[in-house]
């Protein structure tokens, strides 16, 4: 995980696959250095495919700002379980938490782009959004 801290809305990248999380990752810290929260999250507990709502919660923690983070997922597991890990913020922080309909790798990308310009969490969700449409 690479936390950061910044007014920017933080970008949350979960996926099955470790090692596509970190490269999902190392491609949005490449194209936006170090002005976005940044954290991601991928495997099981036990450090196979999967995921975990304790990953989660912490890459959310990581890359928390106030002004909010957005989450890309990989599957179905990995929206639900980030599901859970939003609930478990509270209602006040899940209200600042928005789980993305959007492709995971580009969408982080255009995502965090989006908000290196400090664009609130609204118009963060909605750009890389527009990529599923």
């Amino acid at each position: 995980m690479t936390p950061a801290r910044s007014a920017n809305v933080g970008i949350v990248i979960v996926s099955h696959s470790p090692l596509v999380a970190q490269g999902a990752a190392d491609m949005v810290r490449q194209m936006v250095g170090d002005c976005v929260p940044l954290a991601w999250t991928g495997g099981n507990v036990e450090g196979g495919l999967g995921t975990h709502v304790a990953g989660i919660l912490a890459a959310i923690e990581a890359a928390w700002s106030e002004a909010g983070v957005a989450i890309f997922v990989d599957l179905g597991g990995a929206e639900t379980n980030s599901e859970a890990a939003v609930e478990m913020l509270g209602p006040a922080r899940a209200a600042k938490a928005a789980i993305c309909n959007a492709p995971l790798v580009e969408g982080a990308v255009v995502a965090a782009a989006e908000a290196s310009g400090g664009s609130p969490l609204a118009r963060v969700v909605a750009t890389a959004e527009e990529l599923s449409a």
